[in-house]
C-alpha cells in the first residue's frame, strides 16, 4: 500500500481560509472516528474482497447526483438508489455498520456522507491502492429523488457525452480517465452492461469480442459478472489501462476513452507509470469528494444513514 499525504489546499488551489472541509475535522469531537470506520471496512473487504469496488462505486454515485451528501443512502421507492443509473449499486449495509460503530462512541457527530468518503478511501487502500487524507466535515442531505440521478454517466455514453457530464461537475478529462477507467481496476460488470457493448460494434479486438461473447451469450443470464480488469478485479494496478490499449475493455465507456486523443494520451501514460496513477487517483478522489458538499445548517448528521432525522 502506498500512502499519499496530499495538501488539500494545494490540490484545489484554495486559500486555507476559503476551504470548506478539513483533514482531521473530527479530531476533537471524535478522535477515533476514522480508525473505527477503517476497522469495519477492513472486515467487510476481508470477508468479501469485491466489497472494495462496491464501496468505491458507492461514493461516485453519491457525489455525482446532488453532491457528496449521503443522499443515495436514503432508501425509499422513489429515492436515488431506485434510479436506473444506480442499478447494482451496493455497500449500504457496510456504511450502516460503520455508522453504528461510530455512533456507539460518538453519537450524533460523524455524518454518513463522511463515512461514505472514508469507506471508499479505506477500500481502495485495502486493495493495494493509495491511502490518502480525506477532508471531512460534510453534512448529510435530507432529500433523495430518483429523477435527480437521471444524468449519471452511463456505460453506453459516447466519449463526447462522458466528457460533457464530467465537465458539468467541474471535472476534467483527466478526472474522467481516473474516476471511470481508473476506478475499474477493481470490480466487476454484469453481462447486461457487457452485452450493450457487444451489440454495438465495439472498438475491441475480435479475439476479445469472442471471449466476452462466450461468457455473455445472447439470450444468456444478464446477471453473470465479469471482471472489469480482465487481469484481476481485486488488485489496484495499471492493468486496466493496458487492457484498454490492447482492445480488451469490458464495457463501452472504458473502450471509448481510447478513441479520444486527450484521454488516449492519459491512458497510455498511466499504463506504464503506476506511481503517477496512484497519486493522481488519490487527488481525483479528493476532488470528487468535494462536489457540492453541504455544511453546517445546510444538512444534518443522521443517526441512521437510511432515514433522515
Amino acid at each position: 500500500m502506498v500512502t499519499f499525504v496530499i495538501s488539500y489546499f494545494m490540490l484545489l488551489n484554495l486559500n486555507p481560509l476559503e476551504a470548506q472541509l478539513s483533514v482531521g475535522f473530527y479530531a476533537d469531537k471524535c478522535p477515533t472516528a476514522e480508525s473505527v470506520v477503517r476497522a469495519v471496512i477492513r472486515n467487510k473487504v476481508t470477508t468479501d474482497p469485491l466489497n472494495a469496488a462496491v464501496l468505491l462505486r458507492l461514493q461516485f454515485h453519491d457525489c455525482f447526483v446532488l453532491g457528496c451528501d449521503g443522499s443515495i443512502l436514503l432508501r425509499h421507492n422513489a429515492g436515488e438508489s431506485a434510479a436506473p443509473g444506480n442499478a447494482g449499486v451496493g455497500g449500504f449495509s457496510a456504511i450502516e455498520d460503520a455508522k453504528a460503530a461510530v455512533e456507539e462512541i460518538c453519537p450524533g457527530v460523524v455524518s454518513c456522507a463522511d463515512i461514505v468518503a472514508l469507506a471508499a478511501r479505506d477500500a481502495v487502500s485495502l486493495t493495494n491502492g493509495p491511502f490518502f487524507e480525506v477532508p471531512t466535515g460534510r453534512r448529510d442531505g435530507r432529500v433523495s429523488r430518483a429523477e435527480d440521478a437521471a444524468n449519471l454517466p452511463d456505460s453506453e455514453d459516447s466519449i463526447e457525452i462522458l466528457k460533457s457530464k464530467f465537465g458539468e461537475k467541474g471535472l476534467t478529462e483527466k478526472d474522467l480517465v481516473l474516476l471511470s477507467a481508473g476506478a475499474h481496476t477493481i470490480g466487476q460488470a454484469a453481462c447486461f452492461f457487457v452485452n450493450q457493448m457487444l451489440d454495438s460494434a465495439p472498438p475491441i479486438s475480435p479475439e476479445f469480442f469472442g471471449n466476452l461473447r462466450s461468457r455473455c451469450p445472447e439470450g444468456g443470464d444478464v446477471n453473470v459478472k465479469l471482471p472489469l480488469d480482465w487481469d484481476g478485479e481485486l488488485l489496484f494496478d495499471t492493468h486496466i489501462f493496458t487492457n484498454i490499449k490492447s482492445g480488451r475493455a469490458v464495457i463501452s465507456s472504458d473502450a471509448v476513452l481510447y478513441q479520444d486523443p486527450a484521454t488516449k494520451k492519459l491512458i497510455d501514460a498511466y499504463a506504464t507509470n503506476s506511481s503517477a496513477f496512484a497519486a493522481d487517483f488519490a487527488g481525483a478522489m479528493v476532488k470528487l469528494g468535494r462536489l457540492n458538499v453541504k455544511l453546517g445548517g445546510e444538512g444534518e448528521v443522521r443517526r441512521f444513514c437510511n432515514i433522515p432525522n
